[in-house]
């Protein structure tokens, strides 16, 4: 089954011991719940951390309204936007000092470049992250559906552990981060 909304929210479905929907608007109960909670689980879970297919660079657009003080410029934060990890000006990600205020971001820099965290399509998210997506969904449906708070918290244990080897798996995707700029090598001349 190709991954959507809807196949997800029915693996958490079923996780709990409901009927699987064959529909987010079909009206029943297990529906309304899977509708409402489903977008923002989501999104919370992608923004809580860097993962390596949710990240990506943009160089901004500039608006002609500027902010009010602190900073020269504000810029456009793209519309998949959940959350940003770092600017950078002219052919670098990273170093400048921003801020986001009113969906905008502000900095002293005339050009940025984003790094940030958006949200893709199911369809590209890996096999750990819907697994720790269908273990919260099924956590966070269960007391609406079953009115089980001990089995919800046995899930939401479940969600955790699912959450943490998800991160792992994630993170063994990339080149591990060298120390830069550290203090105490500087301070020994090394």
């Amino acid at each position: 089954m190709a991954l959507s909304a809807l196949a997800l929210c029915s693996r958490a479905l079923i996780r709990i011991g409901a009927r699987p929907v064959a529909s987010l608007d079909e009206g029943t109960a297990e529906a309304e719940v899977a509708a409402n909670l489903y977008p923002g689980i989501r999104d919370a879970l992608l923004s809580a951390h860097p993962w390596s297919f949710a990240t990506g660079q943009t160089t901004l657009p500039r608006l002609a309204a500027v902010p009010v003080a602190d900073f020269a410029y504000a810029f456009q934060l793209p519309p998949d936007f959940l959350r940003a990890l770092s600017a950078g000006g002219e052919g670098a990600g990273r170093g400048v000092p921003y801020r986001i205020a009113e969906d905008r971001l502000h900095a002293n820099a005339a050009r940025i470049t984003l790094t940030y965290v958006f949200r893709p399509d199911e369809s590209a998210f890996p096999a750990f992250f819907a697994a720790a997506l269908v273990a919260r969904l099924a956590a966070e449906f269960c007391i609406p559906i079953t009115e089980n708070s001990s089995r919800a918290e046995v899930l939401f244990r479940l969600a955790e552990d699912e959450l943490r080897a998800a991160r792992l798996a994630d993170s063994q995707q990339r080149t591990a981060a060298a120390l830069e700029g550290f203090p105490l090598i500087a301070a020994r001349g090394g």
